[in-house]
């Protein structure tokens, strides 16, 4: 190919051209600026500064100065839901919404904001209503999401899992845990709905703990109900394959069931294979409610000396005042088999000091909010997070945050 000399001149001129366009942005950006008043960069630097109080001020007066400015009415609402003005942020995303010269994208997005000022608000039937109206938009994904949080808080499982089933196959969102925990509030309602015979409240909830299971099979939760279930049905070894594959999945789960592992193997006659595989599956320094369960186990198996001999020197290997109380409790049934009433050591006083100190150690904390429960949940009644709670007391937390 031969080359031509004039093609040489092609590269100044880009150039020159080039450096002439941006002078002319460059212009017109400064001339803009000049446009905005001072209460706009007030803002800002009020926003930098972390001070959104002092920005919403400034913003507020910006807005009355030059109120067709659709972005700052955006950043002004958002600055009244952050901070808890809800009435006023949907009054700014509304006065948007009334505009007859919005864009559609901008309406789109006003109408979104709105939905998430009646969420915040509380007003759960308004900001469905909102949300509903972002199909075929380009906010359609984030409104579901949405649509989802409200179904759950309403307590409505099949919509939950209609909805979230549609955020995983249209937004490639991962939805197999949370599907599985709705399936198993349904079979929980399932099972405490007193209109239905027990024999079809089982039936009922293990279809259910069936299709949870279908959606993740790596969940502890419908493995330890289809457990639960068996167990009510006095099918023991139904229980013990379910609670086995728990412990395969996720033993430190073991322990919220460990008395009833141990009584489904005690009715099928292989306690002590129950307690050495509990003992197994849950290491050196089993959570306190397996350790009370093994402590029972033990004195129904061995007798009251050799469980108090036992849990003794379990709690010299891991202290617990959750299992010290568990192990002044056998001693005063120890006692009262004896036909003793001594009270060496004022042990009831004893007793008696460390319940206080228990009733605070022994629950449950979520790690999101930490809201403390006295039971163990699935979903936390303070933030509504799922899987936030570990299945150990707030004493073995603790004592694990300072080893």
């Amino acid at each position: 190919m031969q080359f031509e000399l004039w093609w040489l001149g092609i590269i100044p001129l880009f150039f020159a051209l080039g450096w002439f366009a941006s002078r002319i942005d460059t212009r017109s950006q400064v001339r803009e600026s000049a446009h905005l008043p001072d209460a706009y960069f007030k803002g800002l630097n009020f926003l930098l500064n972390e001070q959104p109080d002092k920005a919403v001020d400034a913003f507020v007066d910006v807005v009355k100065l030059d109120p067709e400015t659709v972005e700052l009415h955006f950043a002004l609402g958002n600055l009244f839901r952050r901070r808890g003005e809800t009435d006023r942020a949907i009054r700014v995303h509304q006065s948007l919404l009334s505009r007859a010269d919005l864009q559609p994208a901008q309406r789109e997005h006003a109408l979104f904001e709105l939905g998430a000022d009646f969420l915040r608000a509380g007003l759960l039937d308004r900001a469905e209503e909102a949300f509903n109206g972002l199909e075929k938009s380009a906010y359609e994904s984030a409104a579901l999401q949405h649509r989802l949080d409200i179904a759950q808080m309403v307590r409505d499982w099949p919509r939950a899992i209609e909805l979230a089933e549609r955020l995983q196959r249209d937004a490639g969102a991962d939805q197999r845990r949370l599907i599985a925990h709705l399936h198993c509030e349904l079979a929980e309602q399932a099972l405490t709905d007193q209109r239905l015979e027990p024999a079809l409240r089982r039936t009922t909830a293990s279809e259910q703990i069936d299709l949870a299971l279908e959606s993740d099979r790596l969940h502890p939760r419908p493995w330890l109900m289809r457990g639960e279930v068996a167990f009510d049905a006095d099918d023991c070894q139904a229980a013990i394959t379910a609670w086995t594959e728990l412990a395969r999945i996720s033993p430190s789960h073991l322990a919220l069931i460990g008395e009833r592992w141990l009584q489904a193997h005690d009715r099928v006659g292989r306690l002590d294979v129950g307690l050495v595989r509990l003992e197994s599956a849950l290491g050196d320094h089993p959570p306190v409610d397996a350790l009370r369960a093994i402590a029972r186990s033990r004195a129904s198996r061995d007798g009251l000396p050799a469980a108090i001999a036992w849990l003794r020197e379990s709690l010299v290997q891991s202290p617990s005042l959750l299992g010290l109380e568990q192990l002044l409790d056998l001693r005063k049934r120890a006692q009262v088999e004896a036909g003793s009433s001594d009270d060496p050591g004022d042990t009831g006083l004893t007793a008696s000091l460390i319940e206080r100190q228990t009733a605070r150690l022994a629950r449950f904390v979520c790690s999101h909010c930490g809201f403390k429960a006295r039971r163990f949940y699935w979903q936390c009644a303070g933030c509504n997070h799922w899987d936030s709670y570990p299945p150990r007391r707030t004493e073995e937390l603790e004592s694990e945050g300072t080893s």
